[in-house]
């Protein structure tokens, strides 16, 4: 390892100006009038590629194109990994709630801020500055590499899963490496053991043609803000346990070593709570904060749309409610199934006097890790490795949907190694990225490269 750190210490500046080029460009994949720059961050990413030596290309889908970049010069003994990651990232807005313009990366006081930074251009270029430097140095790699970057994550990787299928021959691969999450701590890298899924619905309520004078109407004819208000109310008993019958059915019970596991974990739940301004914390009763977020389903009010809401007042009997409402799962909760569940409880427990809908919006399937096998040791030793501590074991509240789409597809177990930090804003103004992790980052990527390619050693 010693001659791959000399050069990426004499290539770190540059790296650091290569990344801020990347950041620059505005690769919202969600807005049309960024479809260009979209396409431009593609190619910035197959350009990267292809001066670091691997064959890359530009392959389309139904929507963002892919960059696909492949290095097989290790032989077809050798172990081959799939990198992945995204280039797209979310919109900036608020603008003026940004302290430095969101597109002009800066550095302040250690963190780099720009839109994308943690998520997840900062990461996925951690991967390819770790190629870079690999062949640079020896000319070679100690295994075959894969490289899917998508441009469409952050709109919810709609073509992802078809070109996986379409393509399942050529991106075959032993392990499946991702970098699109965050440590645990500063000081404390860890290797993520599970993610939430997700079934996202919008309950949409109707309770007369059009909205009414509520003096000259309210009483006998039904409000759909309060039918929906008491529609959501049901979801919940007063210990934080959701009321949707059959929605626990299929949840597996973590073991007692796990849970033991995030008990002991450096975790403050009052500094949590003043972290994010609230009163009091909430949730099911019976398990930690931790728990809650890591390893546990959630049902949560995300919007509500009803009446009148401008200045002043205006006495309506609003004839429209709609909330969107999430549920964040577990294994082996599927997503379907519960959009189903959810309703029936809502037509069970909606008044008849109101017409109601759930439409299903999207979802992802829960993913578990395999915390076994000679990839997950890798891991571990790669990032004790770069940091000089044994990682720990995180799960993450937050649903990355491809995850179990990249296992059930290719058949091959996914890494994920994070390299942002708790508070990072990932998808809020300010958006940073710890600038010792530029550095940190592509070591413990080098160093898992090495580990996986060279057992023996």
């Amino acid at each position: 390892m010693d001659d791959l750190r000399a050069t990426l210490g004499r290539r770190l500046d540059s790296y650091r100006a290569a990344l801020f080029d990347f950041l620059r460009i505005p690769s919202v994949s969600a807005r049309s009038e960024h479809a260009a720059d979209t396409r431009r961050a593609a190619e910035w990413v197959r350009n990267r590629m292809e001066g670091s030596g691997l064959e890359a290309s530009i392959l389309e889908t139904g929507g963002h194109p892919v960059a696909l970049g492949e290095w097989r010069g290790a032989g077809p003994d050798a172990p081959t990994l799939l990198i992945y990651g995204h280039y797209d990232v979310q919109p900036p807005e608020p603008l003026d709630l940004w302290t430095s313009p969101p597109f002009e990366p800066q550095v302040r006081d250690g963190r780099i801020y720009a839109r994308g930074a943690a998520d997840d251009k900062g990461q996925l270029f951690l991967h390819l500055a770790a190629l870079d430097v690999m062949l640079e140095t020896r000319g070679t790699l100690p295994v075959n590499v894969v490289v899917v970057a998508e441009g469409e994550e952050e709109v919810g990787s709609p073509n992802l899963l078809p070109f996986l299928e379409r393509h399942r021959d050529r991106l075959a691969a032993d392990a499946v490496v991702i970098s699109d999450s965050a440590m645990f701590a500063p000081g404390l890298p860890s290797v993520l053991f599970s993610l939430r899924g997700l079934a996202y619905t919008e309950i949409r309520v109707r309770s007369a043609a059009s909205d009414l004078h509520s003096g000259a109407y309210g009483g006998p004819v039904p409000n759909a803000g309060t039918e929906l208000a008491r529609i959501l109310a049901t979801f919940h008993d007063d210990r934080g346990r959701i009321q949707v019958p059959g929605f626990y059915d299929a949840v597996v019970e973590w073991d007692d070593e796990t849970r033991k596991g995030i008990s002991e974990l450096p975790f403050s739940e009052e500094d949590f709570r003043g972290g994010v301004g609230a009163r009091g914390l909430t949730g099911e009763a019976g398990y930690t904060v931790l728990e809650r977020l890591w390893i546990r389903p959630t049902c949560e009010v995300n919007g509500l749309l009803s009446g009148y809401t401008g200045e002043g007042a205006k006495t309506v009997l609003p004839a429209e409610a709609m909330a969107k409402v999430s549920f964040r799962l577990v294994p082996d909760q599927d997503p379907s199934t519960i959009v189903e569940q959810v309703r029936k409880h809502v037509a069970e427990v909606a008044s008849p006097s109101v017409s109601v809908e759930v439409v299903e919006l999207h979802g992802g399937n829960p993913w578990r890790a395999r915390l076994e096998g000679p990839y997950f040791e890798a891991a571990r030793g790669a990032l004790q490795d770069a940091f000089g501590v044994e990682p720990v074991l995180t799960g993450e509240g937050g649903s990355i949907p491809i995850v179990s789409d990249f296992e059930r597809v290719l058949q091959a177990p996914a890494i994920l190694l994070g390299f942002a930090l708790p508070g990072a804003n990932m998808h809020a103004p300010d958006e940073w990225f710890p600038e010792a992790h530029l550095e940190k980052g592509i070591h413990t990527l080098l160093a898992f490269m090495e580990r996986v390619g060279n057992p023996g050693d």
